[in-house]
């Protein structure tokens, strides 16, 4: 009886937005035009959110059962992870800094009176995990001005954390500019047929455990196979279209070019 029961359920939303205090951070949302300077041309670099909707993108494509994007999730996710371990690494250090202020002297936190407020509009997981490195990248920015201000640390040295910091950021958004979207699926592949030969021309071979869809990102979708013929992924899964775990990532993928 229950099976039966239909629910007219719209979709969940939530409104969110993402509050920057420093300009180093600011500049990271925005991106880079290109510049030139006395060494040749300097390559644009992305904004936030255009590295969101190329989540978003990969993550579209990976539902379609495209291996290469699912190879691209893992990229992403690791790369994410460890540009998130590097700042937390850097908050460590400043925060040790921090401890040299004499007990006598309270200092608290420095916000900007004027900061940076934007809305965000995210649908894919890693561009959340995008967004927390940013404001995690805000965060330290905030604490190595502020050591730099108290007098604890030198310009140089403020000069060269930010730097470190604001690279993390920058490397995360430079790899997922080089993401081209390669048209096939696993069917394909597995055919090997022109599309797929075409594919492996532009971008390398892929490695079997991601042909075979047994490596995944934690984030990626349920493949097309697990949805079931007739219906929806509801049979298999609730419908939990953001449920494909199949399997952690703790390893690098090599062997496949960037694809740039």
């Amino acid at each position: 009886m229950a099976d039966s029961f239909e629910l007219n359920l719209g979709s969940l939303r939530s409104q969110m937005s993402i509050t920057l205090h420093t300009h180093h951070a600011a500049i990271r949302w925005f991106g880079r035009r290109p510049q030139a300077d006395d060494e040749g041309n300097k390559r644009p670099i992305i904004g936030m959110p255009r590295f969101i909707s190329i989540m978003d993108q990969i993550k579209a494509a990976a539902a379609q059962n495209d291996p290469y994007a699912d190879f691209w999730l893992i990229k992403m996710e690791e790369r994410l992870a460890r540009a998130r371990q590097e700042i937390a690494a850097l908050q460590s250090q400043v925060n040790e800094v921090l401890k040299q202020i004499p007990p006598a002297i309270t200092v608290e936190d420095n916000v900007n009176i004027q900061p940076l407020r934007l809305p965000l509009f995210i649908g894919c997981q890693l561009g959340y995990i995008g967004i927390y490195l940013l404001t995690e990248f805000d965060t330290v920015a905030r604490g190595i001005l502020l050591i730099h201000h108290t007098g604890l640390i030198g310009r140089r040295e403020m000069e060269q954390w930010l730097d470190r910091g604001a690279h993390e950021v920058r490397s995360v958004l430079g790899l997922a500019q080089q993401y081209r979207h390669a048209g096939v699926t696993r069917d394909d592949m597995a055919a090997n047929n022109a599309r797929a030969r075409d594919a492996i021309e532009k971008f390398g071979v892929l490695p079997q455990e991601i042909l075979e869809g047994t490596l995944r990102s934690n984030y990626a979708p349920a493949l097309p196979q697990l949805r079931g013929g007739s219906g929806t992924a509801a049979d298999h899964n609730d419908g939990a279209d953001d449920s494909g775990l199949e399997q952690s990532i703790g390893v690098e993928v090599e062997g496949v070019s960037n694809g740039a």
